[in-house]
């Protein structure tokens, strides 16, 4: 193993954790609706929504339409178009792998591209490379992995689609002991509970995300304290 892989597989292994659980969990609930376990880790290759995958579920067992599920994954995933904007510079200079980087970008993978500090005797693009996929692959193992399970034997997955905000609360809280800046993250949960109470659960994940990067972007200068930046 080199030693950019080394580093990046040490700074991944906190979302192999959390990927090899719900991907089983996503495999579990797909094989619950009667699909083979080979479905799960396809569309874990394919798509890789997180969240959105175990809506997916639900679409798929209620028959929705193919229009129908196109516009519930832009309200639901729509965040990373976010998360793209911001990456931008950083996947610049980063050729062929660049569709790519932005393809996986998922909240956990965003997080760690983010914050992790690449040594200068190792190459960055080759770092954030392979933590992409190592976690696109931790996903799509922990998948295949609760398909054939499940496919094996009965399981009983109530409630198992919870492990996917729960790796997300303990990402933020993560976050929240590392940065001495905390004013953003208390913007974006000011702004998620305001956009909850108005529009409901269903609907206030973009309209809080827009804000948040809006006040961010008119007031970031002011917000930084000992020269930490607010953008990331």
């Amino acid at each position: 193993m080199s030693k950019n892989l080394k580093f990046a597989f040490r700074q991944t292994i906190p979302v192999l954790m959390g990927y090899l659980f719900i991907g089983v969990a996503f495999g579990l609930m797909l094989s619950d609706i009667g699909y083979h376990f080979l479905w799960a880790g396809f569309i874990s290759i394919v798509v890789y929504a997180g969240s959105m995958q175990y809506l997916m579920v639900t679409l798929l067992s209620g028959g929705a339409s193919l229009l129908f599920v196109l516009m519930m994954t832009l309200f639901v995933n729509g965040r990373h178009v976010f998360y793209g904007i911001s990456m931008i510079e950083k996947f610049r200079d980063m050729g062929k792998r660049y569709p790519y980087m932005i393809f996986s970008l998922t909240d956990e993978t965003y997080s760690l591209l983010g914050r992790t500090q690449v040594p200068a005797t190792l190459d960055e693009q080759k770092v954030l490379f392979q933590i992409s996929m190592l976690n696109h692959s931790y996903w799509v193992i922990g998948s295949l992995l609760g398909g054939l399970v499940g496919q094996l034997g009965a399981f009983n997955s109530t409630g198992i689609e919870f492990s996917m905000t729960a790796i997300f609360l303990a990402i933020v809280v993560e976050q929240w002991g590392e940065k001495k800046n905390r004013i953003p993250i208390l913007i974006g949960i000011g702004c998620s509970l305001c956009f909850l109470l108005i529009l409901g659960a269903e609907q206030f994940i973009l309209p809080s995300l827009s804000l948040t990067v809006l006040i961010i972007l008119l007031f970031g200068n002011k917000m930084r304290k000992g020269g930490e930046e607010v953008y990331d």
